[in-house]
């Protein structure tokens, strides 16, 4: 056994008291060779005898030329993304795939209208690679300090660097067809609740100066886009001032909704599945029934369990993006360089939607 001051006993120090060569005894560590059982029983008999715990994690990544970790960053809080659905999801695809590899992932939160603070956090961090997993700004100040570094970076669609390995969702052609199935129905009185336009939006109706055209993959404006494309721009549009709420989209919805009932929207069209489910709470607070006297729709595909409706939404398998994002990280540890992917989106409808009454 190893004591105090006695220096750490070495693959080499096990290999000889086997009597085998390093690299048979680093085979039999590795697991990635055929070793005869009795040899690999001699070898852990020594490895146990000298207190050998195993090859030094350090200079094996310094051989390899990688660290064994992915950086994850996730905007906002990280309690926020565990109790997002689709969020975990995502990151359950990902370390499915990651754990092939093998390689960890290290989740680092990047807090919301404060995106340069998370830059003294990574300087410090050995990356192979970093992947920006979740909603999030359209221009990130961590993207310029990893590329810098040389670190390949990932997306879910934002960042939209070029320089970012994308998996896209056409959000403002999902937009389009969630609120066309909307408007298929009969609704004309339709409101919208939105995640924030920008990292500084606060929880109210959305100004004009803050939906920019020409950031239409960002999540929450490619969506109001495909919106106003059907509704037009006139049609109410509210959005949350915490991300993907519950509690946004419930107060959301009591905005929207607690009004006189010929100024009461008969649909509101949300931008994802959790704040589409605080909008039907707020419904039935107020004495409404989903989808008698309003429909709801989300968007994400994620099930929510506790919710007595299954919501009408844009399903964008989350498990699936996950699982793409993490081959692409894969493809590219291996020495190649995948191009970036657009992701189908489907229309999945669900009890909260129907004709007006």
């Amino acid at each position: 056994m190893v004591t105090r001051g006695q220096a750490r006993p070495t693959l080499r120090d096990v290999a000889e008291r086997a009597g085998v060569s390093v690299s048979t005894a680093s085979l039999v560590f590795s697991g990635k060779g055929p070793v005869a059982e009795a040899t690999g029983d001699r070898v852990r008999a020594a490895a146990a005898e000298l207190g050998f715990t195993g090859p030094n994690p350090l200079a094996s990544s310094l051989r390899q030329g990688r660290s064994g970790a992915i950086g994850v960053l996730v905007e906002g809080r990280l309690r926020m993304a565990f109790r997002d659905p689709f969020a975990i999801a995502v990151l359950d695809g990902l370390a499915e795939v990651l754990e092939t590899v093998p390689t960890g992932m290290l989740l680092i939160g990047q807090p919301t209208g404060a995106g340069e603070s998370v830059v003294p956090q990574l300087a410090p961090l050995a990356l192979d690679a970093v992947v920006f997993s979740l909603c999030g700004p359209g221009e990130n100040p961590a993207v310029e300090h990893l590329a810098a570094r040389g670190i390949p970076m990932f997306s879910t669609g934002v960042p939209g660097d070029r320089r970012i390995t994308q998996v896209r969702v056409d959000e403002r052609a999902a937009g389009v067809a969630i609120a066309e199935h909307v408007r298929s129905l009969g609704h004309r009185r339709v409101a919208h609740v939105a995640m924030p336009m920008l990292p500084t939006s606060e929880a109210g109706p959305v100004p004009d100066a803050e939906v920019r055209p020409g950031e239409a993959n960002v999540p929450s404006v490619g969506r109001l886009l495909g919106f106003r494309d059907v509704f037009g721009a006139n049609a109410p549009a509210v959005q949350t001032g915490d991300g993907s709420s519950f509690e946004g989209g419930r107060i959301a919805g009591r905005a929207l909704l607690d009004v006189p009932e010929d100024e009461r929207p008969t649909a509101i069209v949300t931008q994802s599945d959790v704040i589409a489910a605080g909008v039907i709470v707020a419904a039935e607070e107020l004495g409404l029934r989903v989808p008698d006297d309003l429909s709801v729709t989300g968007f994400d595909g994620v099930d929510l369990p506790w919710l007595p409706h299954r919501i009408t939404t844009m399903d964008q398998r989350g498990r699936e993006k996950g699982r793409i994002l993490g081959t692409l990280v894969r493809k590219r540890l291996d020495g190649t360089r995948p191009r970036s992917v657009t992701q189908p989106v489907d229309l999945r409808v669900g009890t909260t939607t129907a004709p007006p009454a």
